[in-house]
């Protein structure tokens, strides 16, 4: 299930873009890792895009898997990463929006969304999620490929 607000270090970025938010759970849909995309807690009122994935994909240790998207009519943004294993959790997250001790762009690294650092990630939202989702099918290879060395 989804976080219900935003995490405590990141100020509101303004009104959700609920049309860019759809349009980044359908292309997100193309994806072979996606399950499925839907808002959160519904689309009359979202607060967030939950972009499920694919929990075959990964190793039986990881029992869920989920990107979270909160995206602004400003073009600021908060795409979280979360791994789920049991009760603990794996996660971490890119943000653009203004941030006194960060740079605008910054991402809070795994593997627990520590202190912010800066990123790459540009402003295009098609951009944003097919770099994330990029990241994540590489997470998802590194996990595979542990699995195999320790076995």
């Amino acid at each position: 299930m989804p976080d219900e607000t935003l995490p405590d270090d990141v100020p509101a970025g303004g009104r959700l873009d609920r049309t860019t938010m759809r349009t980044l759970g359908r292309r997100a849909a193309t994806h072979p890792l996606v399950d499925s995309w839907a808002f959160e807690p519904d689309s009359i009122s979202p607060r967030s895009l939950v972009i499920s994935l694919d929990s075959t994909a990964y190793p039986d240790a990881v029992d869920t898997a989920r990107i979270d998207i909160h995206w602004f009519v400003t073009n600021d943004y908060y795409v979280h990463y979360v791994e789920t294993r049991g009760t603990s959790r794996y996660q971490c997250r890119w943000d653009r929006h203004p941030k006194t001790d960060a740079p605008r762009t910054h991402v809070h690294p795994p593997p627990d969304a520590g202190d912010a650092e800066p990123s790459a990630l540009g402003a295009h939202h098609l951009d944003v999620l097919f770099t994330v989702l990029d990241h994540v099918t590489e997470r998802v290879e590194t996990l595979h490929d542990d699995v195999d060395h320790s076995a």
